[in-house]
């Protein structure tokens, strides 16, 4: 089964993301109260706990959930393996759709210099909000279509 292993928040872009214990996600913006919420394609952002591991194995042991400035952290789910298109039920009534696999990582970022590589690029992806509500840790993901 995969799940949500944390929901991360920040109030500016660039930078390490913080676990908080439950978010709301709203159509037309994506994590309430994040920077990287707005009307663009990019609302939401996913990371595996699985490429994070990968991280760790390279050295990083100290790396922390939200450090890649993903909004929600999965377990048994290969995300960037999912094609843009895919819709993901997330807990009890969120439905994201897939915008986005990898992205380009910018010079400068808090994240790079913090860990020394940035796997978000190759592993993460973006989605957004097709349904709103609310998404914590445990919850589980389904891949609708």
């Amino acid at each position: 089964m995969a799940a949500v292993v944390a929901v991360n928040i920040s109030e500016s872009k660039g930078v390490p993301k913080q676990p908080i214990a439950k978010g709301h996600f709203s159509i037309d913006w994506g994590l309430e109260n994040d920077a990287h919420g707005g009307a663009w394609h990019r609302q939401v952002s996913l990371l595996g706990v699985e490429s994070i591991n990968k991280m760790k194995e390279k050295g990083l042991a100290d790396l922390a959930l939200g450090d890649f400035a993903e909004n929600i952290t999965t377990e048994g789910l290969e995300l960037f393996s999912l094609p843009v298109g895919t819709t993901l039920a997330v807990g009890k009534a969120v439905v994201l759709e897939v915008t986005q696999i990898g992205k380009e990582c910018h010079a400068g970022c808090a994240i790079r210099q913090k860990v020394g590589d940035c796997i978000m690029p190759r592993e993460g992806i973006f989605a957004k909000v097709i349904a709103p509500g609310w998404i914590q840790a445990g919850d589980e993901i389904c891949v609708l279509r």
